[in-house]
């Protein structure tokens, strides 16, 4: 059964189907096959509704909505400015800016495909103005957007801890140490590509003139303040931060700065509800798909085939680290949590694995898969954005996948890179 439910769904993915439907046909063959025809197909309907039952992902359309906003707006445009203000003058310094400004608005949108647009987008013209190579640039900008899986809010984590019921807060918390630490490997890497290729410096600016990027990005500074801050001194749940950010966002932009009106509110919302609906369909499919193949013990099969029974904690997580990154080079990251999380989950018990830990690096893994070739996601998100060719925006790509993947292992071998902020905000103790 499961040689017929895979071969199915390539075949459909081969031949251009959107990722839902491969979904929705896997677990129709599986209902099919196990219950002997469509008698049981309410069971599937039922399956699906119970996947996108969980309140948390309510937090998932109200981030996308205000990182739309967001972008649509001038606080992308205000964060960008007080970090070049800063760095900018710096070797590699505009490079740096960059990385930073995708860490920045990570944490408050929590999309790699939304940071790819809204900071490639304006930053990519300076650099190449400032004689940086177009393929370190898109690459840069590919890569450094994964950044935003691992900042808070994160739509990779929200996922995750529902379909692994794992605390989505410390899920947050957990992914800031990781993606600092990404940031600080990228920004000396962007320092020597800028001294070996002999990049000219910006002009350093005065501190006048930066406090005044200060004063103008404190608006934005403050969707972390409420994400992070609320959430880790207890004032609100993921699900309640996300609802405080749409309100923060809509205020920000149509009061203070006034920026957008009631038309510019409704096309954002419509274009937050066509992704929801992609998302959660996804979702909702994902749910039916993991219920058939767990029903079926497809993943005790293929985990016993492998071996995975017999590793440790160290070699579950490699395992569990190649699986979602090949993963991610094919299929949609969302798609990729769906179908892997329900088969590690059981094992990830057994050897007695922090979740926390777990769902951090899977996420890390996802981010780099989703711009990694073949098929990242985020590769088809520059070409469509920048209108560069495929192998231009991916030539740059391998010291960036390189840095990534160290980070990845240091991560299974300290894994206090992403638990100690955990540990210090919901146990009272780091260690």
């Amino acid at each position: 059964m499961a040689a017929a439910i895979f071969s199915i769904m390539i075949v459909l993915l081969l031949l251009g189907f959107p990722m839902m439907i491969p979904l929705i046909a896997g677990a129709l063959v599986g209902f099919v096959t196990l219950f002997g025809g469509l008698g049981q197909l309410e069971t599937m309907i039922q399956q699906m509704m119970a996947g996108i039952r969980p309140a948390s992902l309510i937090a998932v359309p109200m981030f996308i909505f205000a990182a739309d906003i967001m972008t649509r707006g001038q606080s992308a445009g205000r964060l960008i400015d007080m970090v070049m203000a800063f760095v900018g003058h710096l070797k590699g310094g505009l490079a740096i800016s960059t990385a930073a400004a995708c860490t920045m608005f990570g944490a408050v949108s929590g999309s790699t495909q939304a940071t790819v647009v809204a900071i490639g987008g304006p930053l990519r013209p300076r650099m190449q103005k400032a004689g940086y190579g177009d393929s370190f640039i898109l690459a840069l900008i590919v890569n450094a957007s994964d950044i935003a899986f691992l900042i808070p809010p994160s739509i990779g984590m929200i996922i995750y801890g529902v379909v692994s019921n794992t605390s989505i807060a410390e899920l947050f918390i957990a992914g800031i140490g990781p993606g600092l630490l990404i940031l600080l490997l990228f920004a000396l890497y962007s320092w020597a590509y800028a001294v070996r290729q002999g990049v000219p410096t910006e002009p350093r600016v005065s501190w006048g003139a930066r406090l005044r990027a200060v004063r103008a990005a404190l608006w934005p500074l403050g969707f972390p303040v409420i994400i992070i801050g609320g959430i880790y001194g207890g004032i609100f749940s993921p699900t309640e931060a996300a609802a405080a950010c749409v309100l923060y966002a809509l205020i920000l932009e149509t009061i203070v700065f006034r920026e957008m009106g009631l038309r510019d509110i409704y096309r954002t919302a419509k274009s937050t509800g066509l992704i929801t609906g992609v998302v959660f369909i996804l979702v909702a499919a994902g749910a039916a798909f993991s219920w058939v193949i767990s029903f079926a013990q497809i993943p005790q099969a293929i985990l016993s085939a492998v071996g995975i029974d017999q590793m440790g904690q160290i070699g579950v997580l490699f395992a569990i680290s190649v699986a979602f990154f090949i993963g991610c080079m094919f299929v949609d990251p969302i798609v990729v949590i769906l179908i892997l999380v329900p088969i590690f989950a059981p094992v990830v018990s057994d050897v007695g694995l922090d979740p926390v830990l777990v769902g951090t690096l899977i996420t890390l893994q996802v981010a780099i898969g989703s711009a990694t070739p073949p098929f990242g996601c985020d590769i088809f998100t520059a070409i469509a954005v920048f209108k560069r060719p495929y192998m231009e925006v991916i030539r740059g790509t391998p010291p960036f996948i390189l840095i990534l993947l160290g980070v990845s292992v240091a991560l299974i071998f300290f894994p206090q890179i992403a638990l100690f902020l955990r540990d210090l905000a919901f146990h009272g103790e780091a260690g």
